[in-house]
């Protein structure tokens, strides 16, 4: 592997890779998934680019990261992080041997799920009790909901293209505080969220772009047109390149209320890069994304 394409890997944010992994992550802290933990032992370093458990020892970069949290092999784990990162590495660019190992998504075995969604209880409590988001919302997002062998219950997002195709799915997992937070199907594409919406813009009308769906959902059901970022640390070289011919083709404002952190300003200046008009709105104290503010205005 080339040492430029190498070092690309390792200097992926470390907290990024984390919540790929299903993490999470709060002011630079997560339970450690290598031991069991109950009281968040997993530091991360955002100046090194590094994480340590201060009970069982574990450390290292990105790569380590995903190795040990996957179980896979070096090569492996620079693939894994190569593909959600939109890095091109020489050595692993696909070909007929690794297209058979990684099968394209396969829309048609879940399309069903989503031609009438289903919450059950923790869904509809998370949705409506916590995020008190609009009903329509929902229906329209076609947010659904499912147990796993274990009885875990699981929200199923749908990621569609404008055309309204499904391209690929993230799973929520709705217990507090458990791991993996996240699961995606085999090839799911979770790109930009929200495309459909796109269709619904008028001219000169704005589109707000949000830090993950959460956040998507809140600007929806406070009346806005919005799209999603799946993380502010993971800015994928096929979303950059989306935004851009969005920008060349709409007539559109675009506007973002930016996290606060460090993640959240630095997604606004990578994505200020992309689109020169983009408006940056302030959250009021306390809040720290735009979910916390939408529920403040419940």
């Amino acid at each position: 592997m080339d040492r430029l394409e190498l070092q690309k890997l390792r200097d992926l944010p470390i907290e990024g890779v984390a919540e790929r992994l299903g993490l999470q992550v709060v002011r630079h802290k997560a339970l450690c998934p290598f031991h069991d933990d109950h009281h968040a032992s997993l530091s991360f370093s955002v100046r090194r680019n590094s994480y340590r458990c201060f009970v069982c020892g574990a450390s290292g970069g990105p790569i380590d990261l995903v190795m040990k949290y996957l179980g896979k092999g070096f090569r492996e784990a620079c693939r894994w992080l190569a593909d959600g990162a939109a890095i091109d590495i020489t050595s692993y660019r696909y070909n007929e041997i690794t297209t058979k190992e990684r099968p394209p998504f396969d829309a048609s075995r879940y399309e069903r799920f989503f031609e009438r969604p289903f919450l059950n209880d923790e869904a509809r409590r998370f949705l409506f009790d916590e995020r008190r988001l609009d009903p329509r919302v929902v229906r329209w997002c076609r947010l659904t909901s499912w147990r796993d062998k274990q009885g875990v219950p699981w929200l199923q997002i749908p990621y569609f293209d404008r055309e309204g195709k499904l391209i690929g799915i993230q799973n929520r997992n709705l217990v507090k505080g458990a791991t993996p937070r996240f699961r995606f199907p085999q090839g799911s594409q979770c790109n930009l969220y929200g495309l459909p919406v796109l269709n619904l813009l008028k001219p000169g009308e704005t589109l707000f772009i949000t830090e993950g769906c959460s956040d998507c959902w809140a600007m929806l059901s406070a009346g806005h047109k919005a799209i999603a970022i799946p993380s502010a640390t993971l800015l994928s070289k096929k979303d950059k390149e989306i935004l851009s011919t969005l920008n060349a083709k709409l007539s559109t404002g675009f506007a973002m209320f930016p996290d606060c952190d460090e993640p959240g300003e630095r997604l606004f200046l990578q994505l200020k890069e992309l689109l020169p008009d983009l408006v940056h709105h302030q959250l009021p104290p306390g809040c720290k994304d735009f979910s916390e503010y939408y529920l403040t205005r419940r």
